[in-house]
Formats: structure tokens, C-alpha cells, sequence
């Protein structure tokens, strides 16, 4: 009975995310109504941030395909200095700068563009810390991975996680980055890359 009450507790309510730990742990978020919009599992976000461990205090982050914010905003919960999150819907990114003002969050910036298209542009920052998640149906994996592998963008061994459906193929990854761990949970394979400049 009492496993029953905590897996309850555990659930978000329908259009809605729950933050998984850190300063706003159990915080719920709302999701923008946007075709396509698919948030990381709560489960899945649990095994990436075990993975970044410490290295994510004082890390500068960026939320690629930002979508509902879900992974920039954990991040900033558990001890991230800053994340910019793209997101090129502006429903979308009105929804997140709605979510992250609920919560009284600084250091962050949300940008409107297309992802490709901002990392066509200069680079704006060196970050350690890079959540790549493009909706599945876009096929922008290898592109996206490229661009970010132009001098500028990612510090010295940065990390890139890479979620991606099950059947799509392993993306092509720059030839200075590797792969560090792998692994699959329902429809979805999740990755995590480190990039040595």
C-alpha cells in the first residue's frame, strides 16, 4: 500500500513535468501545447544527471531544441551557473520563461531561433554542458553535432548528451568527441559524448 502512495507521488499530472531533484525538486512545470513536443522522462533525466555528477556545479549549459526547458531547468536546479535554452517555437519558449519565472530562476537565457541556425552564428559562449534533444521527426542529429564541433562553442572536455529514437541511426559524432555511455529505455536511446579540443 504505502509503494502504491509513493509511485502516485512520483506521477506529473497530464500537461504538466515534475523536476526531479535539486533546489526545486518535486516542482511541477507546464507543458507548452506544441505538435511534437516530447519531454524527457523523469526516469531518463535521473540516469543523465547521475552521469554528469559533480561536473555540473558552476558548469555553463546549453539547452539545444529546448522544448519544455526540462533539462536546462534541472540542470539549473541541481548547481548549474547558467543555460541558455533555443527553442525556435515561440509558444514554446513563452511557456518555459513562464516555468523559470515560476521558480525565480536567474542566470539563464532563452533564445527564439531555430538550433541550426544559432550555431551557424558566432559562437556566444564556451559551454560544458550541451542537451541536444531535436524532435525525432527532424533528422538533426549529425548536423547539429557538427555545428556544435566548430571551434568556439564547447569547452574543453564538454559534455553533450544526445537523445534520439531507438530506430533512428547512431549519429555521426565529430571525430575529436567519444562516446562515454550509451544506453536505451522504451523508444528512446540516450547518450552521453565528451568533446576533446
Amino acid at each position: 500500500m504505502a509503494a502504491r502512495k509513493s509511485k502516485t507521488k512520483q506521477k506529473s499530472p497530464a500537461g504538466q513535468l515534475r523536476i526531479v531533484a535539486g533546489n526545486w525538486r518535486s516542482r511541477l512545470l507546464q507543458i507548452a501545447d506544441v505538435p511534437g513536443l516530447r519531454p524527457t522522462s523523469s526516469r531518463i533525466r535521473e540516469t543523465l544527471f547521475n552521469w554528469l555528477g559533480p561536473r555540473l556545479h558552476s558548469a555553463t549549459c546549453l539547452d539545444l531544441c529546448a522544448g519544455t526547458g526540462a533539462l536546462g531547468i534541472e540542470a539549473l536546479s541541481r548547481g548549474a551557473t547558467a543555460v541558455v535554452f533555443v527553442e525556435k517555437s515561440p509558444l514554446a519558449a513563452k511557456v518555459l520563461r513562464s516555468n523559470l519565472s515560476s521558480l525565480d530562476a536567474t542566470s539563464f537565457e532563452v533564445v527564439v531561433a531555430d538550433a541550426s541556425e544559432y550555431l551557424s552564428a558566432p559562437a556566444s559562449a564556451e559551454f560544458d554542458i550541451v542537451f541536444l534533444d531535436p524532435p525525432f521527426s527532424a533528422d538533426l542529429h549529425d548536423e547539429l553535432c557538427r555545428l556544435l564541433s566548430k571551434p568556439g562553442w564547447l569547452a574543453a572536455g564538454a559534455r553533450i548528451y544526445i537523445e534520439l529514437d531507438k530506430k533512428q541511426a547512431e549519429p555521426r559524432l565529430p571525430e575529436h568527441w567519444h562516446l562515454l555511455k550509451d544506453k536505451t529505455a522504451g523508444n528512446v536511446r540516450y547518450m552521453l559524448a565528451t568533446a576533446e579540443t
